[in-house]
């Protein structure tokens, strides 16, 4: 489907706003942070609960916590009514993430898609943030999905 029920042009959405970044923020790696959140997963792997651990890093699902300060870039139509729902996140960790790193991350959204199902058309809004560390290396990529009913 190229146009939803409210009219948006979902081609001419994508074309206008994939890639385009909105928001950038930094983060600073904190070891009481990176061991609470191990710990709420269950983690047991000594690389991700143990500071004194030859490699210890940040559990790769670590970054999906630290969020920036828009949902979208300016001007962004609105679609649907509503904030949306959470459709999940995928994470994929590139290099490890160490305790005492500064991670800048910059926001895009990567995707518009739409799904029709039983309970109608939903729009698919994909924000992607990526985080490098103070090395500019690319450590970690966050895809998250926001749910919207098409109007």
């Amino acid at each position: 489907m190229s146009t939803s029920s409210n009219g948006l042009d979902l081609n001419e959405l994508r074309d206008r706003w994939i890639g385009v970044e909105f928001d950038w923020a930094t983060f600073e790696m904190d070891t009481t942070q990176m061991l609470a959140w191990a710990q709420a997963c269950g983690e047991v792997d000594p690389r991700f609960i143990d500071p004194e651990h030859e490699d210890f890093q940040a559990h790769p699902g670590f970054t999906t916590h630290c969020m920036s300060g828009r949902l979208f870039p300016e001007n962004f139509p609105q679609i649907g009514g509503g904030f949306g729902i959470d459709g999940g996140k995928r994470v994929d960790a590139h290099a490890a993430i160490r305790a005492g790193d500064t991670l800048t991350a910059t926001t895009t959204i990567a995707d518009i898609f739409d799904k029709t199902g039983r309970s109608g058309t939903m729009i698919f809004i994909v924000q992607r943030m990526e985080f490098r560390n103070q090395s500019d290396t690319l450590v970690s990529t966050v895809d998250w999905k926001m749910i919207k009913k098409a109007d």
